[in-house]
């Protein structure tokens, strides 16, 4: 399993966000993408924070407490994120996913954003190798 690496299994066809979408419009999305966080890049595609749907949690909190609802993906979003390199190897992904209790990481090679890799592609990659022996 050593040998097996992210960049095998990671998901490359990714939704990704800027931290100027409006808020409510990333809400929608994540409904219809039936997702539950994203990448947020910059415009040179540069990870700079993650939005899950805990994050938009505020949102509706904000909502209800000051009946403002609103604002930009920047002010709810996740940052500094943990990232994975496309070149790890999945048994020590599986070890940091048990350690840190995280669903995905963002895959970045050399400050950009090329992937996320997910507890299931995890066991994707065990499988398929269990299968090959």
């Amino acid at each position: 399993m050593r040998s097996v690496k992210v960049k095998d299994y990671m998901a490359t066809q990714l939704v990704t966000f800027r931290p100027e979408t409006n808020v409510v419009e990333a809400m929608r999305v994540f409904l219809d993408q039936k997702i539950s966080g994203a990448p947020v890049v910059n415009e040179g595609g540069e990870l700079v924070g993650i939005l899950s749907e805990v994050d938009l949690m505020q949102v509706v909190i904000q909502d209800s407490y000051y009946d403002e609802s609103g604002g930009i993906v920047a002010d709810y979003m996740k940052f500094p994120v943990d990232t994975i390199d496309p070149h790890q190897d999945i048994y020590t992904l599986a070890l940091r996913f048990i350690e840190d209790g995280r669903r995905r990481f963002p895959v970045v090679d050399g400050g950009r954003l090329v992937g996320q890799v997910s507890r299931r592609d995890v066991l994707r990659a065990a499988e398929d190798f269990l299968l090959r022996r």
